[in-house]
């Protein structure tokens, strides 16, 4: 699907089409997989993980219309981090210029719409996700504190195996700190953006739970147990 985000017609008929969606963005590890998982066991709720399906969009991905996202399709691992700063690889990021945007839209609506669905994602940006919520409660844009995010981080990439296929030759502890600066630029895009979008953002800081978490996000979404698409 191509959009053309001046299109208020098309984004009308897309709101009505997506009324069922919830989503779940905003920053890198600000557990957002972990508070996905809290409410699918409470929720009678279906889940779509950006990460996982962006697997899939290199193959559906053209140079002409998406050229960041298919510039590093027959790279190496870690090539993408090899000789950049952090900002050159943040402007490289596809989803700041709205390339993937179209991918999960189409990927939803290839969806059941019966049941509530949550998004798990990184990469969508405010003024890409504004236009596709018929309401802001729709949406929780977390971003996490420096620290919490490098512990987060830390932790994931605890693996030597997940580094490599991350980061395949690339020395570890300058990608990683790369990664970071990379990762702080994103949250200060969302963070300038939600407010001239009529969004807000929450901060992720330890000082609550992901219970606590999850409990505050199935209120902003209203959800209940047992509910359908059809009741939201």
């Amino acid at each position: 699907m191509t959009f053309a985000f001046s299109d208020a017609e098309t984004f009308r008929a897309l709101e009505e089409r997506l009324a069922h969606v919830r989503w779940i963005v905003g920053g890198t590890g600000a557990s957002k997989s972990t508070l996905t998982r809290l409410l699918a066991d409470r929720y009678d709720v279906a889940v779509y993980r950006g990460d996982h399906a962006e697997r899939g969009w290199l193959d559906r991905c053209t140079a002409q219309r998406h050229p960041h996202l298919a510039a590093p399709r027959n790279l190496p691992p870690g090539a993408m981090w090899h000789d950049r700063t952090p900002h050159q690889v943040f402007q490289a990021m596809p989803s700041l210029h709205g390339e993937t945007v179209g991918f999960v839209v189409d990927d939803l609506l290839a969806l059941s719409d019966d049941r509530i669905i949550l998004v798990d994602y990184f990469g969508i940006l405010p003024r890409h996700l504004a236009p596709l919520l018929r309401q802001p409660d729709q949406a929780a844009l977390l971003l996490p504190t420096p620290a919490f995010r490098e512990n987060a981080l830390t932790n994931r990439y605890a693996d030597p195996a997940r580094t490599r296929a991350n980061w395949g030759s690339e020395d570890p502890t300058d990608t990683f700190t790369k990664r970071l600066a990379r990762d702080a630029l994103w949250d200060e895009e969302v963070r300038r953006q939600a407010p001239l979008h009529g969004l807000d953002t929450t901060v992720i800081d330890g000082t609550a739970s992901a219970c606590e978490l999850a409990d505050r996000i199935a209120t902003r979404f209203g959800l209940a147990p047992g509910q359908r698409a059809s009741s939201s």
